[in-house]
């Protein structure tokens, strides 16, 4: 297979792929690396790229993207005032860190390791959105001191191990911790920033030793990151629109499920490879 055959096929699969993430975050307001990882992992391995870093390249392709969409987000909501920067100056030394330290555990680990460790967050993430509901509390104020510093590098390192942003994991933590919604979702934004930043960095300067994708620099692929940001940008807002129109309930617990069942089968293909 030529070089620019295989190039077509790649930007035909990624575009369906980003206009489908960009639809996926504007309805469930979720960041697209927890849709962008397995479409990578199952896009790139039927394209014939399957080898011990495979797993690596997705996830720092998608927290690739996470730097512009983030920055985009985070811009946006800023304007609108909604973003806490108190809790973001707070928690951001820890994210860093923990951002820093993750990108340097999955640059040591193996393809099948990666796939086991996504599987059972995004099993978690996805049971959260089936069944967690937006009363639950477990405090009336955002933490400080010790909680703090122990959970935003915690944040930081979970998000690298599983190519997502602020999201998926700040989101519920800041509204366990009585932070209003819409507020949570805007200092998200900066989360993934911190996380995605930093990361991208340093998988840039990672040496695979698989055969990688044309036009990849570390671990980051240039063709899906390009495409992706395209596709997001122009499908989002049809997210958003549907969001608005349909019942955000029902649909969430939708998407837990789904993203339940991605988990599953992530961890099933890691367990028989």
């Amino acid at each position: 297979m030529t070089d620019m055959v295989l190039l077509l096929q790649m930007l035909a699969v990624l575009a369906v792929i980003g206009g489908c993430a960009g639809v996926l975050a504007g309805v469930f307001g979720v960041g697209g690396g927890i849709v962008l990882v397995p479409a990578f992992f199952y896009a790139f391995q039927t394209l014939g790229y399957d080898g011990p870093e495979l797993m690596q390249m997705c996830l720092a392709t998608s927290l690739a993207t996470i730097v512009v969409t983030s920055l985009r987000s985070l811009s946006s909501h800023n304007k609108k005032g909604a973003v806490d920067w108190s809790i973001l100056r707070g928690w951001a030394p820890g994210i860093v860190l923990g951002a820093v330290v993750g990108m340097m555990v999955v640059a040591g680990l193996r393809s099948v390791t990666l796939q086991l460790i996504f599987g059972a967050l995004a099993l978690t993430v996805g049971l959260y959105l089936a069944f967690g509901r937006a009363e639950w509390r477990v405090s009336e104020a955002m933490p400080k001191g010790f909680l703090r510093a122990i959970l935003s590098p915690l944040l930081g390192f979970l998000s690298v191990l599983m190519g997502i942003g602020g999201g998926s994991f700040g989101v519920p933590v800041m509204t366990l911790f009585n932070t209003p919604i819409h507020r949570a979702v805007a200092t998200a934004a900066g989360f993934g920033v911190l996380i995605a930043v930093p990361a991208v960095i340093g998988f840039m300067f990672v040496k695979p030793t698989m055969q990688m994708p044309p036009l990849t620099i570390g671990a980051v692929n240039l063709v899906a990151f390009g495409i992706v940001i395209a596709m997001t940008l122009i499908t989002t807002p049809y997210g958003v629109r549907l969001a608005h129109r349909t019942d955000a309930k029902p649909l969430k617990r939708a998407f837990g499920l789904f993203l339940t069942l991605v988990a599953l089968n992530m961890l099933r293909k890691a367990w028989m490879g």
